[in-house]
């Protein structure tokens, strides 16, 4: 997958406003990574702790919490990691959750489309 990246909106689920950030779109990876200092201005509370393994071969306890992820003027509540400075990625499951696409061709997310199958 080539590497591009996107503009989205960050918040808290509770309500209050959304921070703008560029974030890496990376469909190897799982959930979004945001700066744990951006999650903690935007009062967002750590609700577990996992395991992570980094791209370079580092494994961390890192803080999962709830986010409010917007792009295009759309917002959904996704799983989000407490990452370290400089970290701000959207992997397939925030994806998913947010019903958009990959287009790596055009460097844009699109709408995702739904299939519905007869049982």
């Amino acid at each position: 997958m080539r590497l591009f990246t996107v503009t989205i909106g960050v918040g808290n689920p509770s309500g209050g406003e959304l921070i703008e950030v560029s974030a890496t779109v990376d469909t190897d990876e799982g959930y979004a990574m945001l700066p744990e200092s951006l999650l903690t201005q935007l009062q967002i509370r750590p609700a577990v702790e996992r395991t992570v393994e980094f791209a370079d071969g580092r494994v961390e306890k890192r803080a999962i919490g709830q986010a409010s992820i917007a792009y295009n003027g759309i917002a959904w509540v996704c799983p989000v990691i407490f990452g370290p400075e400089g970290q701000y990625l959207v992997g397939r499951i925030t994806l998913a959750i947010c019903s958009l696409e990959a287009d790596p061709a055009n460097r844009r997310l699109v709408p995702a489309t739904f299939y519905a199958r007869p049982i």
